[in-house]
């Protein structure tokens, strides 16, 4: 999921990312979007988690899975738009896409795809190369290797992606050609030489809605969305992407959750309330029991500290404090959580030091000066491709942790 709340200084706002949302340090992989439960989990007694969900349970009826495919084509019959998470270390969910936008019924009902890695500065460029011209590869990648998330230019799943789009493309009528629109904000990172500099790119909804009215709604068009579950929720007021643009294209999105992180950390229960799914599978939200669970069975809740190294626990806007039901509409199912598979670093990423070089740049501009991955830890995190949820982290150590990088800080130079 994206980021938990906004703030005025970008810094915290992004620090501040739940789980399956933007790596703060630029080359843990794109796995380590989900390693960020190292500072976001925290430790719910796990008796308390199994007796919410069984209480949980009676409130509305059983989820009735559906084929995962065929039920994202049949919901373009009905919305404009259907959107869910893509690209944040998944690599069965990744994997999945893929598959959906290879069905050839997918060119059929869908003209646009809107993706959260690539740079709105770079849209013409992305738009010759879909359509089939005579791109360089090295000049395409830059759509999605220079947005403002570094996880964006070490994902496997793009570096895929736009290729197989434009493969597609290659196969059907120019009226029936597929799209690709660039949701993140037209950074230029030539000319990104400050904090300052990269502060004016952090309203990151802001151009992903824009993108959408512009593009896909005002044009009555169909759009597949591919971004972090939080731009997608419903009801977040100014906060989100889809909620932006929900004021003026209400009932015309269709957004679906995946169930990675279902109950995350907690013990499994003798027998998994998934088990007879198909895999895959997609269930309604609403009127259900599982629709009718919190957030944050869905994605553990955050544990932040602040710039006064106090630290706070949960989902504390108002808006997500609320049933699953009101927030998505229906919930993707892969396979069991202990088979679930990272998506590993490109070899082309791992081996291109200079590209390396300028994501830990852009990360120090934007206020993460964590340390770069080695190579040596770069080939350990492959050798460990199946799902791990971390222990969450030590409260006291965090704090401590952040007294001694304030006190350091503050030391005359």
């Amino acid at each position: 999921m994206q980021e938990h709340s906004k703030m005025d200084n970008p810094i915290i706002e992004e620090t501040s990312s739940v789980a399956r949302t933007e790596c703060p340090e630029p080359y843990r992989l794109t796995r380590l979007s989900f390693a960020a439960l190292l500072f976001l989990m925290t430790a719910l007694p796990t008796i308390s988690r199994a007796q919410t969900l069984e209480k949980a349970k009676p409130s509305g009826s059983d989820p009735v899975p559906k084929p995962a495919v065929s039920a994202i084509l049949g919901a373009f019959d009905k919305y404009e738009v259907v959107g869910m998470p893509e690209a944040h270390g998944s690599k069965d969910l990744d994997d999945f896409i893929l598959s959906l936008i290879r069905n050839p019924t997918f060119s059929e009902k869908v003209n646009d795809i809107a993706v959260e890695c690539g740079n709105s500065l770079y849209q013409p460029v992305l738009d010759r190369y879909i359509a089939g011209e005579d791109v360089p590869f090295t000049e395409v990648r830059k759509v999605w290797r220079n947005t403002t998330q570094a996880m964006c230019g070490t994902s496997e799943f793009f570096e895929q992606f736009f290729p197989l789009v434009r493969a597609i493309n290659q196969k059907l009528t120019p009226g029936k050609r597929l799209r690709v629109l660039a949701g993140d904000p037209p950074i230029d990172w030539d000319q990104v030489k400050s904090f300052q500099d990269r502060s004016k790119f952090v309203d990151r909804d802001a151009s992903i809605a824009s993108v959408m009215e512009k593009e896909v709604l005002s044009k009555h068009r169909k759009a597949l969305m591919l971004f972090g579950t939080f731009h997608l929720m419903h009801g977040q007021g100014e906060e989100w992407a889809v909620s932006i643009y929900e004021k003026d294209y209400p009932n015309v999105t269709f957004i679906i959750d995946d169930l990675l992180m279902f109950d995350a950390g907690v013990p499994a229960l003798p027998i998994s309330p998934f088990a007879s799914w198909l895999v895959p599978s997609i269930a309604l939200a609403k009127g259900t029991w599982l629709g009718a669970l919190g957030l944050d069975h869905f994605s553990p809740p955050p544990m932040m500290i602040d710039q006064d190294c106090k630290i706070s626990i949960g989902f504390d806007k108002k808006s997500l404090q609320r049933p699953m039901a009101d927030l998505v509409d229906a919930f993707l199912y892969l396979g069991p959580q202990d088979l679930a598979l990272w998506e590993k670093m490109p070899g082309d990423i791992a081996l291109d030091v200079d590209y390396r070089t300028e994501l830990r740049r852009r990360e120090i501009l934007s206020g993460f000066p964590g340390e770069q991955e080695s190579d040596q830890e770069i080939m350990n995190d492959a050798e460990n491709p199946v799902v791990s949820v971390p222990k969450p982290p030590d409260p006291k150590l965090m704090v401590q942790d952040c007294l001694d990088r304030k006190s350091r800080s503050n030391k005359p130079q």
